[in-house]
């Protein structure tokens, strides 16, 4: 674990009853707690679980470090979400991670088996098994991504331009995109974390632990993947799916790299049904 001298304040939000089985949700990079809507935690909370988000480092409103410097690692970040649950007095919780955060909670589920009841992860990619077969994201959001390196990350209107342009290049194909709903969140977000460069700081992490493969996984599995994802396309779900054995993978149509409000019902459903 990281030692107290380095431990970063890492703020989180519950819902819901302690009294319940919990959820730990774990979100992706550059990603505060409020990437996993309040209306959607509230929606999990309402089928009788105890949920937790929580700001990742450089994220929000936890401790943030030198952009383009950061003096942790990926490893750290897992021993981060264990010591979410030790502050909320949770022994062992069903831990959910999307995108990177689906990274850190294969991690976590192996470092701490102990910890982890399940393990939901959603449009992310297996750890430690050998996707170099497998399709990278699309031409058309690689184009768009590397947008990302002309923006000033300390000017408000640019980021927001750019992080808006980033949902609607990651979002359904079969969903509208809801262009006011998305730029009033990353603007509360943005608000919230007094700005996003610190963030940046989650693409130039190190390991920082040992190699470790999802296939050593004991927790029971969901897989939960968009159809359209242009980040990680299905075949990365489709790949984590089959390197565990008993694991259920649903596919979400049309979803991409997102938690679209038309499709909660089905995600929802699925994570409390699973643990």
């Amino acid at each position: 674990m990281t030692s107290p001298a380095q431990r970063p304040d890492i703020v989180s939000e519950t819902f819901g009853s302690p009294k319940d089985p919990p959820i730990l949700l774990i979100m992706g990079a550059m990603a505060s707690m409020l990437w996993w809507p309040e209306a959607f935690c509230r929606q999990l909370a309402g089928r009788g679980r105890f949920v937790i988000r929580y700001d990742n480092r450089d994220t929000g409103l936890s401790t943030k470090y030198l952009p383009g410097a950061p003096t942790y690692t990926f490893e750290d970040m897992v021993d981060d979400a264990a010591r979410v649950l030790d502050e909320h007095g949770v022994a062992k919780a069903h831990v959910v991670g999307m995108s990177m955060g689906g990274m850190l909670a294969q991690s976590m589920a192996l470092k701490y088996p102990e910890r982890v009841s399940a393990l939901t992860v959603i449009s992310s990619s297996p750890l430690g098994v050998d996707t170099s077969g497998l399709p990278g994201m699309t031409e058309a959001y690689r184009e768009h991504s590397a947008q990302g390196g002309d923006v000033d990350w300390s000017n408000r209107r640019q980021v927001l331009d750019f992080m808006v342009e980033d949902a609607r290049a990651i979002a359904s194909t079969l969903h509208p995109f809801d262009e006011k709903r998305t730029r009033a969140m990353i603007e509360a977000d943005y608000d919230r974390s007094g700005g996003l460069a610190s963030a940046t700081n989650h693409f130039l992490l190190k390991g920082g632990g040992p190699e470790r493969t999802v296939r050593n996984l004991t927790a029971p599995l969901l897989v939960i993947h968009g159809t359209a994802d242009p980040l990680f396309p299905v075949e990365h779900g489709e790949a984590l799916a089959k390197a565990v054995a008993g694991a259920r993978l649903v596919k979400i149509e049309g979803g991409g790299h997102e938690l679209h409000r038309n499709d909660w019902p089905q995600i929802v459903e699925a994570i409390a049904a699973h643990g």
